[in-house]
């Protein structure tokens, strides 16, 4: 029996902001490397996860939401989904099912593209019956040649493996281009400001989650194994200083305490973290600033 050929590829996850994108990523990798919350805009740098399956490495690129931009860290955001349109092997438009029919993303994503696309539906698990899905996949069916249309509920894990096996249909024959046990090539500082990042997008409230980077500025292994962790909650405005630390420092002990949970995890041994906050004004308009932070 002639042994199947290896295959690999590279598989840009695009859509309007908060459908589930980085759920949807870590579901498929099987641990949790990109961050999430129930607000928009959560994800803010392309991302790749690499996920092995049996004769194949599938290197998947997470990105912002297409969305309507305001200030300069919008635009950026959005500059960076856009470029990974190009130079893929697949595209994964990611939608939810919940909501009306976008024709305004495909307009705006897959006019001219001549690469596969892959339609995903998800948060099916909202759905109240199969019908208004099938009505869904109609309807979408109708704006864009999809070469499938793979429901899913990213959530709860329901057709991620049918979603992989269509991906895999598609990918060309290649060599594997990471090693068996790395999931992300980000670099460790990276995804630790991510984890913390995300604790403040999901603790505090108005506006401070959407004024807020973080900045890793120590990050040493201890003889003890401890990794020392220092870190800068950088925001825009004086007065939202008090929010993120809040009343006696508690909510700054919050954020750190499910922090360092998460990054101990992804570390795989204890880590001491330290978090501080600091006041950039309108650091997401500065060029200088949106660089030093990683965001151009």
């Amino acid at each position: 029996m002639n042994k199947k050929a290896f295959k690999s590829g590279f598989v840009s996850i695009l859509g309007r902001p908060n459908v589930g994108k980085s759920t949807l990523l870590n579901a498929i990798i099987g641990e949790k490397i990109v961050i999430t919350s129930n607000k928009p805009q959560t994800t803010r740098n392309r991302i790749q996860g690499i996920h092995n399956i049996t004769d194949g490495q599938i290197i998947f690129i997470d990105t912002p939401g297409i969305h309507a931009c305001h200030s300069r860290l919008n635009k950026g955001m959005v500059d960076v989904a856009m470029s990974a349109v190009s130079g893929v092997d697949l595209l994964l438009l990611v939608v939810e099912a919940g909501t009306a029919v976008d024709a305004g993303i495909v307009s705006e994503v897959l006019t001219g593209i001549t690469t596969p696309v892959i339609l995903v539906i998800n948060k099916i698990d909202l759905l109240p019956g199969k019908g208004l899905l099938l009505e869904k996949i109609t309807a979408w069916s109708a704006l864009h040649p999809f070469r499938e249309i793979v429901p899913v509920s990213a959530d709860g894990g329901d057709g991620i493996e049918v979603l992989v096996e269509a991906i895999s249909r598609y990918l060309p024959e290649g060599h594997q281009l990471f090693p068996d046990d790395i999931l992300t090539d980000m670099p460790e500082k990276f995804i630790v400001a991510e984890m913390i990042r995300e604790k403040v997008f999901r603790l505090t409230r108005d506006e401070v989650p959407y004024s807020t980077a973080v900045e890793v500025e120590s990050f040493v292994e201890r003889a003890n194994g401890v990794i020392a962790i220092a870190a800068a909650i950088i925001l825009e405005r004086p007065t939202q200083k008090g929010i993120v630390i809040g009343k006696q420092g508690e909510m700054l002990k919050k954020i750190g305490s499910q922090a360092r949970h998460d990054i101990e995890r992804l570390l795989d041994t204890r880590v001491f973290l330290e978090l501080f906050v600091k006041v950039e004004e309108n650091w997401s308009e500065r060029p200088s600033k949106l660089r030093e932070y990683g965001y151009e």
